[in-house]
């Protein structure tokens, strides 16, 4: 739908909801000055964009009307079965993460769009949602988080909500820092700039690790060009050190090539088909544990081009000589 459609759109809706016994076709027509086709399309638009909202009656001189009443903008762009079971299914997706203060926060707006919505598409949106949870096996998610407290991560929001600066102790030492974000993974970490330190790079500190954090009354204001999706592309995994990051080449063996494939590595990663079979991926990034670590499941099918450290790490992984815990 162009923009200006939208609008046309929005403003019959106002019409609609502004009319007590409805909008004729022709009130339509001579409000937007169109044909009466063009006014039978764009009545299907209404009932199409606020299916639960839009009730058509017949007048005594057998005319549809169409009306909305007793609604607000924000009710009427529910479809429901749609918008809420995507809800439920990031909310499950959030508690699986062990993110619970997000989920919290999403279930409080899931409540409230449910209520919104009359009884019987309600009943369904809740089975289909849970159906859409179940195909993303969500419901019994296996595999490893750590572990930590929810009462740090809800200070931890506060303070990304101002933003304001945060203070607590880390690793026996206290440390005053500028939150940018939060990357969720096996591990949470808080992303954040030390004012202390004058390199300008970004830390990340492990939530599991924090303790009595403290919001300061300090604001401060984020970089206009920092976007977290971007900082985050710096690490292959949560972990980045400035010092690693470099370009990056694994070479998978003509057995593992088909698998390699179907994986996505790293977001800005360029594969090439080599001649011989093998397949090769390319990208830059660091954390050369964290990789040593998935490089392992691989066996002895991958082969690491570069960089010349990261083979190195990977070899003193396999042989035991890296004792670094997850």
């Amino acid at each position: 739908m162009s923009f200006e459609k939208a609008l046309v759109l929005l403003e019959l809706t106002e019409m609609a909801r502004a009319s007590h016994e409805g909008v004729t076709l022709e009130q339509i027509r001579e409000r937007f000055q169109v044909s009466h086709r063009t006014a039978q399309r764009m009545t299907g638009a209404l009932e199409a964009a606020f299916p639960h909202a839009v009730h058509v009656t017949i007048d005594h001189e057998r005319r549809s009307r169409w009306r909305i009443r007793g609604t607000t903008l924000a009710t009427l762009a529910l479809r429901g079965d749609r918008e809420l079971a995507a809800l439920d299914l990031v909310i499950a997706q959030l508690v699986g993460s062990g993110d619970k203060d997000t989920a919290s926060i999403l279930e409080s707006l899931r409540d409230r769009l449910l209520a919104a919505l009359p009884e019987r598409t309600a009943l369904r949106t809740e089975a289909d949602a849970e159906a859409l949870i179940a195909a993303h096996g969500l419901l019994a998610r296996p595999g490893p988080i750590a572990k930590f407290d929810n009462k740090t991560s809800e200070i931890i929001s506060e303070a990304l909500r101002g933003p304001y600066r945060l203070r607590f102790t880390y690793r026996g030492t206290q440390r005053t820092i500028e939150p940018y974000g939060i990357l969720v993974g096996t591990r949470r970490y808080l992303v954040a700039r030390d004012p202390k330190r004058t390199d300008g790079n970004l830390r990340r500190f492990r939530i599991d690790l924090i303790e009595d954090p403290q919001v300061l009354p300090d604001s401060f204001s984020l970089p206009a060009d920092f976007s977290l999706a971007q900082h985050a592309m710096l690490g292959f995994g949560s972990y980045h050190a400035p010092g690693e990051y470099q370009e990056t080449i694994w070479r998978f063996s003509t057995v593992a090539a088909p698998h390699a494939r179907e994986w996505r590595f790293h977001p800005e990663q360029t594969t090439t088909e080599l001649p011989d079979g093998r397949f090769e991926v390319r990208f830059s990034a660091s954390g050369w544990v964290e990789m040593a670590w998935h490089l392992l499941q691989w066996g002895l099918h991958v082969e690491v081009v570069a960089p010349k450290q990261l083979r190195q790490q990977l070899e003193d992984v396999r042989r035991g000589a890296v004792e670094v815990f997850p």
